[in-house]
């Protein structure tokens, strides 16, 4: 588990909690020699995850649609930058080239971006370890509704169980690379009842 994806917001959020734990998150990367994969940006936590991470002495690959750069966002420090041409591709390059996903508070992206990864995780097409880090309860609603997916049927437990939750990164990471991930039987999700 050496190339962490972090998914995270491209906004800063408006308890500093989050800039504090996107800072603590770059240095414990560094620290267990890991390179962060992320979508290159260099704003909201996403740019101070990525500064962090290099300020520190690490490696950070990002990933970043063309049409994204004329809006002047992509980090211009990073140590190795991938540019493709759809979200789509940005989405693929980044798991391709991962070996876990971690993802921070976030907006839409940073749903999209977990709930894509984890379907694609249910559907078999990569055995990658996915964490959630619950930072200040931020994504206490979002898990209470996955409950309810499972107790009105939508999502099987064993679904559920494919992310791992913590309040603490280096505890989730901890997690994630003594976890042994099966395959995840294709079509188990369905209910054919």
């Amino acid at each position: 588990m050496k190339n962490i994806l972090v998914y995270c917001g491209a906004s800063v959020g408006f308890d500093e909690i989050y800039k504090n734990t996107a800072i603590a998150a770059g240095k414990l990367l560094v620290e267990k020699n890991k390179t962060l994969v992320y979508g290159a940006g260099s704003v909201g936590i996403m740019g101070i995850i990525a500064d962090a991470v290099l300020e520190n002495g690490g490696e950070v690959v990002g990933v970043i649609p063309s049409f994204m750069e004329k809006f002047e966002v992509q980090h211009k420090g990073l140590t190795q930058i991938h540019v493709v041409e759809t979200m789509h591709q940005r989405k693929q390059l980044m798991a391709e080239i991962s070996d876990a996903v971690v993802a921070l508070p976030g907006g839409w992206g940073t749903l999209d971006e977990l709930f894509e990864i984890l379907t694609w995780k249910q559907l078999g097409l990569h055995q990658m370890p996915i964490g959630l880090l619950n930072v200040n309860g931020f994504y206490d609603p979002l898990i209470e509704m996955i409950h309810k997916m499972v107790k009105e049927g939508f999502l099987k437990q064993s679904n559920f169980d494919m992310l791992m939750i913590d309040d603490n990164l280096e505890s989730l990471l901890n997690r994630m690379e003594q976890a042994e991930y099966p395959d995840f039987p294709v079509g188990k999700w369905v209910n054919k009842a």
